[in-house]
């Protein structure tokens, strides 16, 4: 799994299956776009002027439990 945050264009990118080919995207909520495999898993994910909808986009934490 990886995260990046692209000033420029602020956009937050979580790309959750690297090796995955990308088959369909869908923009499911405003600014919130969805990219598909061939089968139809999720394999990644944008926000769109992440700044204004995430708290610190250029922060990431990541946490295991269990």
């Amino acid at each position: 799994m990886k995260a990046a945050y692209d000033v420029r264009t602020d956009t937050l990118s979580i790309i959750l299956k690297a090796d995955a080919a990308f088959a369909e995207s869908d923009e499911d909520k405003p600014g919130i776009i969805l990219d598909y495999d061939k089968d139809g898993n999720l394999i990644s994910l944008e926000i769109l002027d992440a700044s204004t909808r995430v708290t610190e986009a250029r922060r990431f934490e990541f946490e295991t439990t269990g």
